[in-house]
Formats: C-alpha cells, structure tokens, sequence
C-alpha cells in the first residue's frame, strides 16, 4: 500500500480494535501467566506478588493503573514487575498494526490472528509449549474467517490445513528416524496447520520459509549453534504467519 491510499483511507474503522487493544490484552496476560502452570484462566483473582493482596479495580485498568502507581502495589508499595504492562503495549501494536494494513472485518480477523499468535509465541518462547487450546480454535478461526469473507478460498484453506499438518509430522518423523530425537513437536505442526487455515497451501511455503530463516538466524546469534539447545520454533511461525496474512 503506498503513501496516497494511505492518506486516502477513511481510518474511523480502527477506533474500536484499538480501544479493546489493552483490554484484550489484560486477559492474554492471564492466559500468558496460567495456561503453561494449568491455573484457572477465568476465576482467579489477580493479586500483589509483594503482600498477597487481592488487586481490585483501580489497581487493574490496562496500562494505565501501571503508569499511575509507577509499577507498585498501592498497599505495600511493593514493585510488581512490568510483564503485564509488555503484553497489553504488545496487544495495542497488533492492532495498530494490523490497522495500517486492513480495514472493517478484515481488520478485527487481523486483530484476532495477531493477538492469539502473540499469546502463543510468548508461551513457547518462555515454556516451550504450545497449548492446544490456543492453536486448535486458531485452526478453526483461519477456516471461519474464510468461510465468512472469502468463501471461495474454503477449499484451499481446507487443504493448506490439511497439507501442513500432515508435512510437518513427516518432517518431524523423518528427522526423529535420521538422528534419533525428537527435533518437532506437535506444537509446531498444529500452529503451521492454522497458517495454512489462515493463508491456504500456495503461500505455506512463503510463512515456512520465513519462520526457517528466522528460526536459523536466531540459533546462529552467537556463532555456531549449539545442538543440545531447544529453539521454539512457535515464534517464527507466529511471526511470519502474520507478515504473510497482512501483506501478501
């Protein structure tokens, strides 16, 4: 898109996916912080790390309760770390994001795709894991938002999906046969199914081979990589799933 639609586009439509940003974004900290220890995502309250002291209200407006205590418990003054902060900054950049690039419907699918990939790059990045409760519904939201905007692309997502999936067991079976472990987990091949819900199987190689350059150019920052490290792979193709939806 260049400068003149830029400046010729009506941008009233992001209002709302900008404002619901750091809401959402409250909540996928949650999920961030309880999904990989199995705690309740729903009807846990949130409490000072410091004093134990149940976080109300005026202590949980996104974003701003953090800038106005200056990162404290207001009832011990104790510190509570930023990660809360990070995520919901994070969830408000997908959706301007995301804002640059689609408009109406489009633009709220894009805000849906880039925040569930986010929540899931955060996890694997810290805990290796990829929940099936975050990538199975991102299958089916690939395959819904086809379905309701672009229906004739059904078919091909269908197939991407199916195609993806079935390649990246192949891949991790032939490459636990050749060295004898395990080199992909389920994890990955259920994300790369969801890209190809999401862009169909003609622009999967574009996503995989971006998430593979991405994933070697991390494993190579410090020289020759070491064999024994576990890189997620999840981030990658988070990252380049969502370059591919919004670009290609």
């Amino acid at each position: 898109m260049d400068g003149v639609e830029l400046i010729g586009r009506d941008w009233s439509g992001w209002l709302w996916p900008v404002l619901a940003a750091p809401i959402v974004g409250s909540f996928l900290g949650v999920l961030i912080a309880r999904l990989p220890q199995g705690g309740d995502v729903v009807r846990g309250r949130s409490a000072c790390p410091s004093c134990g002291h149940p976080l109300g209200v005026p202590d949980l407006v996104p974003i701003a309760s953090f800038l106005a205590l200056r990162g404290r418990c207001r009832f011990c003054r104790g510190p509570i770390a930023p990660f809360h902060l990070w995520v919901e900054m994070s969830a408000l950049s997908v959706a301007l994001w995301a804002a640059t690039a689609q408009q109406g419907a489009f633009l709220w699918a894009g805000c849906a795709l880039g925040w569930t990939l986010l929540t899931l790059a955060w996890i694997d990045a810290v805990c290796l894991r990829l929940p099936d409760v975050l990538s199975l519904p991102l299958i089916l939201g690939g395959l819904a938002e086809a379905a309701l905007l672009e229906p004739d692309m059904l078919t091909g997502r269908v197939a991407g999906a199916a195609f993806a999936y079935a390649g990246m067991r192949l891949l991790a079976w032939s490459y636990r046969r050749l060295r004898g472990r395990e080199g992909l987990g389920h994890g990955d091949a259920k994300l790369l199914a969801a890209a190809g819900a999401w862009v169909g199987g003609m622009l999967l190689p574009d996503v995989l081979l971006g998430a593979a350059l991405a994933g070697l150019a991390w494993a190579l920052r410090h020289g020759r990589p070491d064999p024994s490290e576990r890189v997620p792979f999840g981030p990658f193709i988070a990252a380049s799933l969502w370059l591919v939806w919004l670009y290609a």
